[in-house]
């Protein structure tokens, strides 16, 4: 079984290129690009893209980043879901093709995402930090409209790096889990959110990784 230091060594291979989207995602391409779910190791990731480049008959740069994003985003929730899952405090989920739950944190049901600090929120870091029931509407609010959205409960892990390389924080091991770690070691109830949206109720919170 592979463990967190592997994706998270895995996951630096994308530091290489540059995070950009040269399409809009959309379930066609998903589909075409779905091997990243069982594809851990990068070397074996730019193999699968070769091949699919050529039976798709598309354009090599587009599938490149398209996949990588793809890949990246999705190994870097195993990351931090495999953090959470260390601690005695979460149950794991046991149907794994159930989208809205990945885990059980004092027996409430979570999804989790990990989000860069939106570049389109109406304001600053520091606000959101100070009321993070503002941010956390908006990121329900103008979630991606693929197969993961949803309406119920969410952990937003926020990343932010002053650099501006904020993407790079969801490999960055040693924050992750200490985020996640002193998360679960203060947790309560009474500090998440009761989000209320187009008649469902949902609790969410959001663990920050700054830098």
């Amino acid at each position: 079984m592979i463990d967190e230091a592997f994706i998270a060594e895995q996951l630096k291979n994308r530091w290489d290129y540059p995070y950009q989207w040269l399409r809009k995602q959309n379930d066609h391409w998903d589909a075409m690009t779905n091997f990243i779910y069982k594809t851990p190791v990068w070397q074996e990731l730019i193999e699968l893209i070769k091949l699919s480049v050529d039976a798709y008959e598309v354009d090599k740069r587009e599938l490149f980043y398209y996949a990588a994003n793809r890949w990246y985003n999705f190994w870097s929730a195993m990351l931090v879901e495999r953090l959470f899952c260390q601690s005695e405090f979460v149950v794991p989920a046991l149907n794994h093709k159930n989208r809205l739950v990945d885990f059980s944190l004092y027996g409430i049901d979570f999804d989790h995402k990990t989000s860069i600090f939106p570049k389109k929120y109406k304001s600053t870091l520091y606000y959101a930090q100070k009321h993070k029931a503002d941010l956390i509407y908006w990121l329900y609010q103008n979630q991606s409209q693929q197969q993961r959205k949803h309406l119920a409960n969410r952990l937003f892990i926020v990343v932010h790096n002053q650099d501006g390389e904020h993407w790079k924080l969801k490999a960055d091991l040693p924050k992750l889990k200490k985020a996640v770690f002193k998360y679960l070691s203060t947790f309560s109830k009474e500090n998440l959110v009761l989000v209320d949206l187009e008649n469902h109720k949902a609790w969410s919170d959001i663990i920050w990784v700054t830098e």
